[in-house]
């Protein structure tokens, strides 16, 4: 599925209906070059399950953020500035899919590698002065309802 998201608004309403299918043992890859949006919806989807006052920066520096959801924790891993899956899995990956989801920034980390069989993958891309998302659903995502 391709959506045009018209500006930064859009990129955030994506995120809430990410979190609203967002399940226990999910995993959100988040794809795009540099600043194509995916912290903005990272962001937006952790504040949909926590509070809309949640801060939520980015974590380029700390590599993972975790936040506790009402069903299940959350936690969001900037894999950037990593080599390969296996710091990945160092930082607690396989663990936090299994405690609760995952929203992973810069998931060519992994080479190829997806945490979960529910894997909700999300392209970004700059489209004139807005964005272009490409999503690609894995596992249970193929059955849910992505509305915006």
């Amino acid at each position: 599925m391709e959506l045009p998201l018209e500006d930064e608004a859009a990129t955030a309403r994506l995120g809430q209906a990410v979190a609203r299918e967002l399940r226990r043992g999910d995993a959100v890859h988040l794809k795009g070059g540099l600043g194509a949006g995916k912290t903005t919806l990272a962001r937006a989807a952790i504040r949909a399950l926590t509070t809309p006052e949640e801060e939520a920066p980015s974590p380029t520096f700390t590599l993972v953020q975790t936040y506790d959801g009402p069903d299940f924790p959350v936690a969001h891993f900037d894999l950037y500035r990593l080599s390969g899956p296996a710091q990945a899995r160092e930082l607690g990956l396989d663990e936090a899919v299994d405690e609760g989801a995952v929203l992973i920034e810069w998931p060519e980390r992994l080479e190829g590698r997806r945490p979960s069989a529910h894997t909700l993958e999300v392209e970004l891309a700059h489209e004139g002065a807005g964005r272009r998302a490409r999503i690609t659903a894995h596992g249970d995502w193929r059955r849910r309802d992505l509305r915006l």
